[in-house]
């Protein structure tokens, strides 16, 4: 794995879970860093997000992330956004670097204060793996439900030398729409300013991120934030750099995106749901939302059941507007449905062994405007039910 330049990590077993196991990290720049960041349109914003934003509002350099698993510190009032600073402040002690300079996040149980005797002691252990624990580990300590962790690199060449990415986050369920239970932090070695950074990051989390749904529901800590500390020596300076650095980046957060809806609670499917021919990116959202969310396409794509009507419904309650007539149903390349009609012959023969993919492909034309769109949508299955009735056993 190419790691950017000038980054440490760090993770130790805090027991904010359950004893052994990781769930408190931290990544390290050498340097203070351009920093931006992405966050969660819940009305009920965590602890560790009002601070970030607050943190990132005027555009200040950051030297690293501090995140715990276990706990959310969300819904925790004047208390928990309390302890969140002093989390930074035991951490600035430890890791030596300024608590104003430490963006925080949470994961885990909504409404839980923190139990600031396991921080302080933890803080030490912390300290010691860091530079000796590998982004791996860093990565693992942000689990909740998650299976399997979730990385992603990316590197490319300018006339200067080579830039590098590495993304990791977690996430598998209360995914959408805008992000999720989903935390993803990015560091990249590129010098770049703090502006283009910000609408870099902006741009491709949109077309990314902001682009799955697992269940429908959003959280109150999602956040993507990334660093840029210019420690490979190549500056950011023209279109052409910009475009390359945006493609990299944007291939980075297109591959965590997908990792968390095929790592969906319980999920064995992936639909890539595309829609096109819609008067507007907006109606075309309304279309790909519907189908993504419902729990009879879901439940039908987690039994390989060919059972293209509920698509059709979906699109038809979804709010946009088309003609009924227009639409065009295809699903893993097989034309399904047009004019208001099935297409002839045995579709559940045809489709049958598209089903049974992990990937699947339904595209849903619905007109000749310029609006379309991509979802990644998970399936919704037994285990999905289980774990979630027993999140907090």
């Amino acid at each position: 794995m190419k790691i950017p330049a000038g980054y440490l990590f760090a993770a130790t077993a805090a027991s904010f879970k359950k004893p052994g196991k990781l769930d408190l990290g931290a990544i390290v720049s050498e340097v203070p860093a351009v920093a931006a960041g992405v966050f969660t349109t819940n009305k009920f914003k965590a602890a560790p997000v009002l601070q970030c934003k607050e943190m990132l509002a005027d555009g200040r350099k950051m030297s690293g992330f501090l995140v715990n698993s276990g706990q959310a510190n969300a819904c925790t009032g004047d208390q928990g956004r309390a302890n969140c600073r002093e989390t930074l402040n035991l951490a600035a002690s430890h890791l030596g670097v300024p608590a104003d300079e430490i963006l925080p996040a949470s994961t885990g149980v909504i409404g839980a204060q923190f139990d600031m005797a396991k921080w302080e002691a933890a803080m030490p252990a912390l300290a010691g793996t860091l530079g000796q624990a590998g982004p791996e580990d860093t990565a693992r300590a942000i689990m909740t439900t998650d299976t399997v962790h979730k990385l992603a690199e990316a590197s490319f060449e300018l006339k200067n030398g080579e830039v590098r990415l590495l993304g990791m986050c977690k996430g598998a369920g209360m995914i959408s729409p805008n992000m999720a239970t989903m935390l993803s932090f990015i560091v990249c070695d590129a010098d770049i300013s703090a502006e283009a950074w910000q609408v870099m990051l902006t741009d491709c989390v949109n077309l990314t991120i902001n682009r799955v749904t697992v269940d429908g529901d959003m959280s109150t800590n999602d956040c993507v934030m990334a660093l840029a500390n210019g420690r490979s020596g190549v500056a950011i300076e023209s279109e052409e750099d910009y475009i390359l650095l945006r493609k990299h980046l944007l291939s980075v957060l297109e591959e965590l995106a997908y990792k968390i809806v095929m790592d969906a609670e319980g999920g064995t499917k992936v639909a890539f749901i595309e829609v096109s021919g819609a008067k507007s990116d907006e109606d075309a959202e309304k279309v790909a939302r519907a189908v993504g969310n419902s729990p009879l396409v879901k439940t039908a794509l987690f039994g390989s059941d060919p059972n293209w009507g509920r698509i059709i419904c979906a699109a038809g309650y979804s709010g946009a507007d088309f003609k009924p007539e227009a639409l065009v149903l295809k699903i893993g390349g097989v034309l399904v449905f047009r004019n208001g009609t099935p297409e002839p012959g045995d579709m559940d023969g045809l489709l049958g062994p598209i089903m049974k993919e992990r990937d699947i492909v339904i595209h849903i034309d619905v007109g000749d405007g310029p609006g379309s769109t991509m979802l990644l949508a998970s399936d919704l299955t037994r285990d999905y039910i289980s774990i979630n009735a027993d999140y907090r056993s």
